[in-house]
């Protein structure tokens, strides 16, 4: 699966990050005021723009706890620099050029990265447009929007689209490659360390101490693989004090270019919101996954805890039904080698096709097992189906109307599928269209 591009939208408090935001995402998700630095909490959307997907960060809400903004910016700057594709460097027209604008671009001088200059809240009527003065700080001709007002929107969405560089496919590879998430401290390093036999990470007991996201190529039998650890941390010298926050967007980043992800919870403790959260990012950019429940080794009464900790584990996960769970202890190396067979597993489901006519009876036995039930005024009747080429496996169902489509007769027609078919770990997408 090619991995999408990422957009970083940088810029001091107040210049309109979060307007452009919205606008570029087509979505309210940001909180706008006209407070300085408002926008608290890590904010990521899915864009698109001349058919290029793309995924947009918020820097604004990459933000720490008790830091004066000089610093939450420089950071934010840093951070744009590592993880995106293009950065967008926003600038305020009615304020000009600031002391703080001019230390964000001696940041972005240090990049290779696209950096586009964007100056927001332009209002053409003004006659007394002046563009050298942002052209001043040497990152190119700047492009005039007003994000409130739409000016300018498609102009920059093309250039981001033209700055862009060429992503790879990486399953036309042949080999896969692993994203392994999880909250700092989780045993994402150690299990690295386990799979490829090999301490290339470094491992500690301190939350967030992966100095960088190494991209790691194994052999297992005969097959290759890509094993990608979320840092916690990218560079020695250069510690983010919010890992939380900076642990989702590296999860984000690391999701977005993989095919398959590892998603880890320590088993001898709670699971938190914050798993959650993290396991969500995954489930929204619809990847095959995989959850690893580790440290077992800690775990008092093995039998019956697994048990419990299984329920527990798919009580939080609720929208991640599909994906098996592994119980495994990374430091002793105990039920390892079951992360490549269910990778293996994933990989065969992705590949696997079937016949119309079979999963055509699939359908019609499970629509006598369970008619749809009435729904929006009527009953779904499912008339004939197939399965088209994608990257997930994706079924297309021919119906005589799909607001008839109950989310429960969804779910219950998805299971009946697995429970043909397999496709363990691996999202499936259904299609309901009218027959015409």
């Amino acid at each position: 699966m090619a991995k999408k591009g990422i957009v970083a939208i940088v810029g001091r408090p107040n210049v309109g990050k979060s307007s452009l935001f919205n606008r570029v995402i087509r979505e309210k998700k940001s909180i706008v005021e006209d407070t300085p630095g408002v926008t608290r909490d890590r904010i990521y959307g899915n864009a698109e723009w001349l058919t290029r997907e793309f995924l947009v960060i918020d820097t604004g809400g990459i933000t720490l706890e008790d830091q004066p903004f000089a610093k939450e910016i420089k950071i934010q700057a840093e951070i744009a620099i590592e993880e995106a594709d293009v950065i967008v460097f926003v600038l305020n027209y009615k304020e000009g050029l600031t002391e703080e604008d001019k230390m964000i671009a001696r940041i972005l001088y240090k990049t290779k990265k696209p950096v586009l200059i964007v100056v927001n809240k332009y209002d053409k009527k003004d006659l007394n447009l002046d563009i050298f003065e942002f052209m001043s700080i040497g990152l190119g001709e700047p492009i005039m929007i007003s994000s409130t007002h739409g000016i300018g929107i498609g102009d920059l969405l093309d250039q981001i689209v033209h700055s862009m560089p060429k992503i790879e496919n990486n399953i036309e590879s042949g080999i896969s490659r692993i994203a392994i998430i999880g909250k700092p401290n989780v045993g994402k390093s150690s299990l690295v360390n386990s799979l490829t036999g090999q301490n290339r990470m470094i491992v500690s007991p301190v939350a967030g101490t992966t100095l960088d996201a190494v991209d790691t190529k194994v052999k297992h039998e005969g097959k290759e693989y890509i094993l990608v650890d979320t840092a916690g941390l990218r560079k020695k010298g250069k510690i983010y004090e919010n890992i939380e926050k900076y642990s989702y967007l590296r999860a984000l980043t690391t999701i977005n270019s993989s095919d398959i992800v590892v998603l880890m919870v320590d088993s001898s403790s709670k699971i938190t919101d914050q798993d959650t959260n993290i396991g969500g990012l995954a489930h929204e950019e619809k990847k095959p996954v995989i959850i690893v429940a580790n440290k077992w080794d800690l775990v008092q009464n093995k039998e019956k805890a697994i048990h419990d900790k299984e329920e527990e584990i798919r009580s939080y996960f609720k929208y991640l039904q599909y994906a098996q769970i592994l119980f495994i202890s990374a430091n002793d190396k105990t039920r390892i080698g079951k992360v490549y067979q269910a990778v293996d597993n994933i990989v065969e489901g992705l590949k696997k096709t079937i016949k119309t006519s079979v999963f055509n009876e699939v359908l019609n036995r499970a629509q006598l097992i369970n008619p749809a039930p009435n729904h929006n005024g009527g009953r779904l009747k499912i008339y004939y189906g197939s399965q088209v080429e994608a990257y997930l496996p994706t079924f297309v169902m021919f119906v005589n109307n799909p607001d008839y489509v109950h989310f429960s007769y969804k779910r219950f027609l998805e299971n009946q599928i697995r429970l043909q078919f397999g496709f363990e770990g691996v999202p499936i997408n259904l299609i309901f269209r009218e027959r015409k």
